[in-house]
């Protein structure tokens, strides 16, 4: 399998230190949670693993060859990222923005039959295709997450890095959101998101990364990592580990400690 690794990473930003000498291993056909507290670290280390940031201090690999050594058009076909709270500069459409996720892969002619098809597949997958010919710059802050995951589902990435992807999605969004990261990463792709919700990290990923302080203090499948002292220990909360009446994960904090 094709592996996205991670070993040693520090970084420190105006004097502190945010990643500890960091390490792990993810693969692609599942979904990686990156979880902690506010401050832990967990979007400094999903911005070193797309390369949008440099650590101080160790090293990032795609399937075995240093990320910083990967040619910078190589690397928007293999990664892509959707940032906490990504804004929308251009003035254009709907349908032209969701297109940029297909910029990676024009030959010398330009857009073709597969561009077009990747770019009606992202726009049906999200519920944007009514909004195909709209103003970007002029739709809700929750219609504008959901065309710009649809721009990163176009460019059919190896990696899908995604930070609060549900952040300022409706319920039925969300699990919409959710279904395309879980079809993503069953059609091969490696996905790794950086969430709050511990019952929606739960449902959704195969593996987590539970982080404290700049550190990572378990990573693991969620029945091993989702646990209540480890839970408490990390964000010093009790915590309830359950099911609800379908048998799905249910993860309720219910005092701090």
């Amino acid at each position: 399998m094709m592996g996205l690794t991670f070993e040693n990473l520090t970084l420190s930003l105006r004097g502190r230190q945010i990643l500890r000498g960091v390490s792990g291993a993810m693969q692609t056909g599942g979904v990686t949670a990156i979880l902690g507290a506010n401050g832990a670290g967990k979007s400094t280390l999903l911005a070193c693993l797309s390369g949008l940031r440099v650590a101080d201090g160790g090293i990032v690999a795609l399937n075995g060859k240093g990320l910083a050594t990967i040619a910078v058009r190589d690397r928007a076909r293999l990664i892509g990222l959707l940032p906490q709270q990504p804004d929308i500069h251009w003035n254009i459409n709907v349908r032209a923005l969701v297109a940029l996720g297909r910029l990676p892969h024009h030959g010398q002619w330009g857009r073709s039959e597969a561009d077009d098809l990747a770019i009606a597949a992202a726009l049906k997958a999200t519920d944007t295709g009514h909004l195909a010919d709209r103003a970007a710059q002029r739709l809700s802050g929750g219609e504008q997450a959901r065309v710009l995951l649809a721009r990163v589902l176009a460019g059919q990435p190896q990696w899908i890095l995604a930070d609060e992807p549900f952040a300022s999605l409706d319920p039925a969004h969300q699990l919409d959101a959710a279904a395309c990261l879980r079809t993503a990463a069953r059609q091969g792709a490696g996905v790794v998101v950086v969430l709050h919700d511990l019952t929606q990290a739960a449902r959704l990923a195969d593996h987590l990364i539970l982080m404290k302080e700049g550190s990572i203090v378990a990573a693991g499948p969620p029945s091993q990592v989702m646990t209540p002292e480890m839970l408490g220990q990390t964000y010093g909360v009790q915590v309830h580990v359950g099911a609800d009446a379908t048998g799905a994960p249910l993860i309720v904090p219910v005092a701090r400690l």
